[in-house]
Order: structure tokens, then sequence, then C-alpha cells
């Protein structure tokens, strides 16, 4: 079954989708400041019950194919589609998985040797206000 084709099923069988209450608030050098990353339900919903995602290697190996100077379309397409699919998770794993999957590798790949923090894991409420975003930066 193509990948489009599990997402579709997870919409329409999966219901109600598991939201989370924890969000990703990275710093990022490129955008010069912070991001937040809300994990998506669907996405969330799918790791949980298993079956939809292939390992999160294929999308770096994919990334790679874009990252070259004279990409113009996928041609390693059977790694997303015929790759044996990602078992059941737990919601930290499902969140990790979505890390490693949507978050800028350099960002996370040093994250326990690093000298700084990059990265924090929070809960919903402790986000703050947006009203001053560009000037965030992550405290230990």
């Amino acid at each position: 079954m193509q990948m489009l084709d599990r997402l579709r099923k997870v919409r329409k069988e999966l219901r109600p989708f598991f939201k989370t209450e924890y969000c990703v608030v990275y710093e990022d050098i490129d955008m010069d400041c912070c991001a937040v990353y809300h994990p998506s339900p669907e996405a969330m919903t799918a790791l949980m019950d298993g079956g939809v995602f292939p390992p999160v290697w294929v999308y770096w190996e994919l990334a790679k194919d874009e990252a070259q100077p004279d990409f113009k379309r996928h041609t390693r397409g059977y790694l997303l589609h015929d790759t044996p699919r990602e078992g059941p998770k737990t919601e930290s794993e499902a969140l990790l998985y979505l890390i490693m999957k949507d978050v800028p590798q350099h960002i996370w790949r040093n994250y326990e040797t690093s000298n700084s923090v990059h990265l924090k894991i929070i809960r919903r409420e402790q986000q703050p206000d947006r009203e001053f975003r560009n000037a965030w930066r992550i405290a230990a």
C-alpha cells in the first residue's frame, strides 16, 4: 500500500486523534529565533497505532537526495513505499520519532553532548506568549 493510501486510511479509521500535551521549542540558527513544533494529532495517532510510517532513516535518505544541487525529483520512492513499517509506539517514542523526522538534524543530532541547549520538550501550557518570539532563547 502506498504511503498516501495509508495516511488516508488513518484519517478515516483512527478516531479520535491523539492530541499530545507536549510541544518542542528549538533554536534554529537559520531562522535566528526559536521555533515551536506542535506534533500533528494525525501523525501521533498513526505512530501510536503502528503500521503507517517507515523507519525515520528513510526520510533522512530522501532529504539527502533533495540536498543534491542537481535534484529534480525523487527516484527512490520505493524507500517510502516498500520499507517495512514501524510498529506501535508510546507517546514519548512517537514524539521522538517526529522530532527526528521533522526538526532539522543539526539541532537534535548532538543533543546530549552539546555544550548548550538547542531543544526543549515542554508542555503546551509552558509555551510563552508569541508576542516577542524573535527574542526567545532557550535557557538550560
